[in-house]
């Protein structure tokens, strides 16, 4: 019984260290398309592009007097970014299409999101 205790622990220790080399998940095994936008009342760019099937990395830079939200129904993403302050908004791979953002407390400040 000592014998067969060892050999399940061992078959355990050694299942767990090739469990670890594999990825997650393969959104987790991709590199995220990393943009960046600025918002000044206005986003500039008020156009990003990102490539289909792939994870998104906005990096928000926020250089009003202001907090804004920056916000995505389509997207389903929302990050409030305080005044003079930067963010990281992380999007999920996404289908080939237009994905409008805005910010919640400015709603005339709009962008697009083309994912090809």
């Amino acid at each position: 019984m000592f014998a067969s205790l060892t050999s399940i622990r061992t078959f355990a220790l050694a299942a767990l260290c090739v469990a670890a080399t594999l990825p997650l998940s393969t959104a987790n095994a991709q590199q995220a398309t990393e943009l960046q936008i600025t918002y000044d009342g206005a986003f500039l760019p008020s156009e990003l592009r990102a490539p289909a099937g792939k994870p998104v990395t906005v990096k928000v830079k926020n250089n009003t007097a202001k907090a804004m939200e920056f916000e995505s129904k389509t997207l389903k993403v929302e990050k409030v970014i305080p005044s003079k302050g930067e963010a990281v908004v992380n999007v999920r791979a996404q289908k080939a299409g237009r994905y409008e953002f805005f910010d919640e407390f400015n709603e005339k400040a709009r962008g697009t999101l083309v994912v090809e």
